[in-house]
């Protein structure tokens, strides 16, 4: 586990420029764990720290209430839903479909790549709920006519726009939950999840947000993520960046590689144990003077530290590993590699060591005590 940094000329192919870096993932992992404010822990407020990791699975609210404050060194709780009631952080349907909580400022980045499939042109869709292309402008709208007022259920959406016989067919996809069929008015800027209102979902719309900054156009959008994925999840594969963008928001492969492409002397290559990867040019010198990491952190379960690289990263996630991580089970990790999990109930926390190294349990017993102060 000791450093090591070898001088090694790498030529870049498809992207970035020439470099002469080599370190091992000993060194990455510590490094990305100081981008993923985790190690130093950041300062930043809630809304920090959704903008830094892109987005924050909203699932389960307190383990994203828990990805949120234990990168902060001051948090109270509450805090992130604060952030949300205040606009700061919207929650929108982004990555693989589900809801995600985003940077007011900086999401609709990734909602332009979510987007940019059009998936409501496709045939199938157009026969479901009978609206051409065409039809969709219109459609929206009324959408955004609709919620001026303030959130609604899917519903009472419905019950509003079936008043227009145009829509009036579609009253029964909103009683039905019309999941797919508000995702992309989502994606197109038009609303975002809004609170719960007697257990059920409400969607708001985003024009009175002041925080809003909208949805911009996919030529600016592509490189915005690709810069901002590279800088927080590096050093970063062009599986890393296809898996994040490309399967996680159907950004399209050849699109990727263009704007991976158009980064030109941006992204430096890096050699990390053998394995050809990207960073910022900015963050070669910090990458390079890194150090191994015995640091420990628990982190919940589906945390941006295991989705952004995705699950297969082995080098994050040990292979026996990786079926408890897609199951959610509660993160210890250590040196930026999952060593085992945990769980909680009220003030008990139950650790599984599940690694041949020696359990740190000094450094184990601190992150718990840290967990339960969070």
């Amino acid at each position: 586990m000791g450093r090591r940094i070898v001088l090694v000329r790498c030529e870049a192919v498809g992207m970035g420029s020439t470099a002469e870096v080599s370190v091992t993932w000993a060194q990455a992992l510590p490094w990305r764990s100081g981008r993923h404010l985790l190690d130093p822990v950041g300062t930043g407020s809630a809304t920090d720290v959704v903008r830094r990791l892109g987005a924050v699975l909203s699932m389960d609210e307190s383990a994203a209430g828990l990805a949120v404050s234990t990168r902060r060194t001051t948090s109270r709780p509450g805090d992130l839903a604060a952030a949300v009631a205040s606009g700061e952080v919207v929650k929108a349907f982004a990555f693989r479909g589900a809801v995600h909580h985003l940077a007011a400022d900086e999401g609709g980045a990734y909602l332009a790549l979510r987007a940019a499939g059009r998936q409501w042109e496709r045939t199938s869709w157009v026969e479901h709920y009978r609206l051409a292309a065409g039809d969709w402008p219109g459609f929206r709208a009324a959408v955004r006519a609709a919620l001026a007022d303030g959130p609604l259920t899917l519903p009472e959406l419905g019950e509003v726009l079936g008043r227009d016989r145009a829509y009036r067919h579609l009253r029964p996809v909103f009683d039905e939950g019309a999941g797919t069929l508000v995702k992309p008015l989502g994606w197109q800027g038009d609303l975002s999840v809004g609170p719960p209102r007697d257990r059920q979902m409400t969607v708001q719309g985003l024009a009175a947000n002041p925080w809003w900054r909208g949805v911009p156009d996919l030529d600016v959008a592509g490189p915005a993520a690709v810069t901002a994925y590279v800088g927080t999840y590096g050093p970063a594969t062009h599986d890393h960046v296809h898996h994040w963008l490309g399967d996680g928001l159907s950004a399209g492969r050849g699109r990727l590689a263009g704007w991976l492409a158009g980064l030109g002397d941006r992204l430096v290559p890096v050699d990390v144990d053998g394995t050809r990867a990207h960073v910022l040019r900015e963050h070669v010198d910090d990458l390079v003077a890194a150090v191994p990491s015995e640091a420990v952190r628990l982190l919940p379960g589906h945390d941006q530290w295991v989705m952004g690289p995705g699950t297969k990263d082995t080098q994050v996630i040990p292979p026996p590993l990786r079926d408890l991580v897609t199951r959610k089970a509660g993160l210890v990790v250590v040196g930026g590699v999952v060593r085992g999990t945990w769980s909680r109930r009220g003030d008990d926390v139950t650790v599984e060591w599940r690694d041949e190294r020696p359990r740190p349990t000094r450094e184990i017993d601190q992150e718990v005590a840290r967990l339960l102060d969070r």
